[in-house]
């Protein structure tokens, strides 16, 4: 019997699949849990969850998976699709658990829940992974389970984790993977924070075959982002990082130009020909954006959004709101409870 060759490492997990290989010794089934919040984000969930059962594909009964609610009704997604979880999370569940994840979504309230809290201090005391998906890293941070960790979550919600968790480096990244913790930000990086996991038990050869068969889902929620770092230059890419870190005090085009090393012709122009517009209308909406995001996200007063977003005044803060979004910043909603 002519013996089998074996693929290299580089080339094994796109072959994995075909291989029909026996592992030599029997492998413990991996369990991962999935708790589905109020509008949990779909696609960020199914991505995850697509992702550990694809290892499955390549090797049969690896992972384990199933859905809990913290009631017993059904849930309803992001997209208005109605999920009904597996079953009710308890302490029990907790404990037959690998990895618990608590899946969020754009239009998840953040709020506290004493019973949630009380389940991850469960988790944690067996031993069990914690993950957040979207701002499911809101309620990780709000039940102090992410202290002297690194973690992402959604755009929307970071000045709102930021302000409850003050020990946790909250960072602008799709995903984080930091020891027991892990978080994503975005159905990418809930397909990347799985595979983390994965590759973590199982090594690279499962996770490479699993991408393999994934890259196109993964490509495509990829294309939702905006273009914008993919059509501007490295250049322009530098001042738009020094406004972005210099919201506070805004920077005087003088300066700009001095930190970045280019003339005011050099960067109006690069801001006309890829963005389409000018560094000072282009500031401008940066830091209103950003107040938004702390008007709704956060419990900061109107005056204490207008000196974090670099207005000079309430009322030029007011003024410059309502031209933006059609009405005063005390008429904002607020999405913090």
């Amino acid at each position: 019997m002519v013996e089998r060759r074996q693929f290299c490492g580089a080339m094994q997990g796109k072959n994995l699949r075909y291989l029909d290989a026996q592992p030599s010794q029997e492998v413990r089934r991996a369990r991962a849990g999935f708790v589905l919040l109020e509008h949990f984000s779909l696609p960020a969930f199914t991505q995850a969850l697509d992702t550990i059962v694809t290892a499955n594909l390549l090797r049969p009964a690896v992972f384990a998976t199933k859905t809990f609610g913290l009631g017993t009704d059904e849930i309803v997604s992001d997209l208005g699709l109605v999920i009904r979880p597996d079953e009710r999370l308890t302490p029990d569940a907790v404990c037959e658990l690998d990895l618990l994840v608590i899946c969020g979504g754009y239009r998840t309230p953040l709020r506290y829940n004493d019973e949630l809290s009380l389940l991850l201090e469960v988790a944690v005391e067996q031993g069990v992974t914690l993950a957040g998906i979207w701002n499911g890293a809101w309620f990780l941070g709000r039940a102090g389970q992410l202290d002297g960790y690194r973690c992402a979550v959604h755009p929307e919600h970071r000045p709102a984790l930021a302000e409850i968790a003050r020990l946790t480096q909250v960072t602008s990244e799709a995903y984080v993977v930091d020891c027991d913790r892990l978080t994503a930000s975005s159905p990418t990086g809930a397909f990347y924070m799985a595979l983390e996991w994965i590759r973590s038990l199982h090594g690279k050869s499962l996770t490479d075959g699993i991408e393999d068969i994934l890259a196109f889902e993964a490509s495509r929620f990829r294309r939702i982002k905006p273009m914008l770092n993919l059509s501007i230059s490295g250049p322009l890419r530098e001042v738009i990082n020094l406004m972005d870190v210099n919201l506070e005090e805004p920077l005087q085009m003088l300066d700009l130009c001095l930190y970045a090393g280019r003339s005011r012709r050099q960067i109006e122009r690069l801001f006309k020909e890829q963005l389409g517009t000018s560094p000072q209308r282009y500031y401008m909406d940066l830091r209103i954006t950003e107040a938004r995001r702390l008007l709704q996200h956060t419990s900061l007063s109107i005056v204490e959004v207008s000196v974090a977003c670099g207005f000079v005044s309430p009322s030029h803060f007011s003024k410059c709101y309502s031209a933006y979004f059609g009405h005063r910043p005390s008429k904002e909603i607020r999405l913090v409870k």
